[in-house]
């Protein structure tokens, strides 16, 4: 492989963000393990998606008070995932744009940068929401919570999909430095 590809090829700090990133987003399936029940057969993802509060008690019931546990425990460590993942979307993005001057390449890399920082808010606000709707949960915050997972998956699904197209449009490949 030449060196002046791949991830030999990455700035130090992109590098770290990626890899602190990828810890953490290790930890959080180690953690969600444990929450996959026929209820929440995705885990804390169901709990994100779960829109009224009949369906937050059915996956709470297959959880039992442990399961309760390691849901808050997921929900607590994204917080330090969700600066973890816009860091290194956000180096990745200026990576990808680092030798493309071209209006065109900047519109759109604001772009992306704004759909990750998007994404990142509207999954703290979805985390917040969840804390908050254990005892009792209620329809509102139940469906405010859904909403906001869906801005998140929405933004993160179309930042990563800019990212490719920035990235399939390179005339040249990266220099090396």
């Amino acid at each position: 492989m030449d060196p002046a590809h791949g991830v030999a090829a990455f700035p130090k700090s992109l590098k770290a963000s990626l890899l602190v990133a990828a810890v953490l987003l290790f930890a959080l399936l180690i953690v969600n393990q444990p929450l996959q029940t026929a209820s929440a057969p995705q885990g804390i993802v169901s709990y994100q998606l779960a829109g009224t509060a009949d369906q937050a008690h059915a996956i709470f019931r297959s959880w039992g008070s442990e399961g309760v546990a390691w849901a808050k425990v997921s929900l607590w460590l994204d917080f330090l995932f969700i600066p973890a993942y816009m860091l290194a979307l956000i180096h990745l993005t200026r990576h990808f744009t680092r030798d493309r001057p071209g209006i065109r390449e900047r519109v759109g890399a604001r772009w992306v940068r704004a759909l990750f920082a998007t994404a990142g808010l509207s999954d703290g606000a979805e985390n917040i929401l969840l804390l908050n709707n254990f005892n009792p949960p209620t329809d509102e915050v139940s469906l405010s919570a859904t909403l906001c997972a869906l801005i998140k998956f929405t933004a993160l699904t179309l930042g990563i999909a800019g990212l490719v197209i920035i990235r399939a449009s390179r005339r040249h490949p990266l220099a090396h430095h």
